[in-house]
């Protein structure tokens, strides 16, 4: 190679960074220095409470039993 042909080369690399650098800053941007407020999360209780007795009681229907509908 030339010198001339490497000089080309390390002008076309400098000038892709330098395109790059300024679409990569347009696209994602600085980041932005406003507070934020943010809700903190309740806290978990041990506490159990019972369930309801109008969908769990003893004469429910269990789903997990299988119902065979006719002869088969």
């Amino acid at each position: 190679m030339k010198k001339s042909d490497i000089a080309v080369i390390i002008l076309i690399a400098s000038v892709s960074i330098a395109v790059a650098y300024f679409v990569a800053d347009a696209v994602i941007g600085k980041p932005s220095s406003a507070s934020v407020k943010v809700r903190t999360a309740t806290p978990i209780s041990a506490e159990v409470e019972e369930p309801s007795t109008s969908v769990f009681n003893k004469d429910a229907i269990n789903p997990t039993v299988e119902v065979v509908i006719g002869n088969e």
